[in-house]
């Protein structure tokens, strides 16, 4: 089973490692041509082997790929319920993540990111394989406004 990659544009796609082991996580990375692989959670730590934030760089690293860690677009742990809840709850807790971005640090890894895409490949990483029910599809979303500005 390959990583669930959703190409937003050339420059980013975004993936969760949900049911994934980390060789062949990070070797789908390198066929989707990964350079940067930017890491969404608050705080980097797995109960899954490897996905931690010391074993995941470590294992990037051998491939020739950054390891790029933003808590500042991290979702707190009480909105994250809402992801995996109705339709309704779903949207609302988007709302609410979209609302904490709305800070100068946010936004200026957000710029960041949108610059860094057009020169390279950045991969946009949480936990689940369902994108839609991620807050890693709201970071795409903010980095797709960028890209359509430039």
């Amino acid at each position: 089973m390959g990583i669930s990659a959703t190409r937003l544009r050339d420059g980013v796609i975004g993936v969760g490692y949900e049911g994934q082991e980390i060789q062949s996580f990070v070797d789908d990375l390198v066929r989707h041509g990964v350079t940067r692989l930017v890491d969404v959670r608050l705080t980097p730590i797995s109960r899954k082997r490897g996905f931690s934030k010391t074993a995941l760089g470590g294992a990037l690293a051998e491939a020739g790929i950054v390891y790029d860690h933003r808590r500042e677009l991290g979702n707190l742990k009480a909105n994250r319920a809402g992801f995996a809840g109705s339709e309704t709850e779903l949207a609302q807790a988007k709302a609410r993540y979209a609302e904490l971005l709305d800070n100068e640090e946010a936004q200026a890894s957000l710029d960041e990111l949108g610059r860094l895409a057009a020169t390279e490949c950045i991969a946009v990483l949480c936990f689940e394989a369902d994108q839609r029910r991620c807050h890693r599809d709201v970071v795409l979303g903010e980095i797709a406004s960028r890209l359509s500005r430039s």
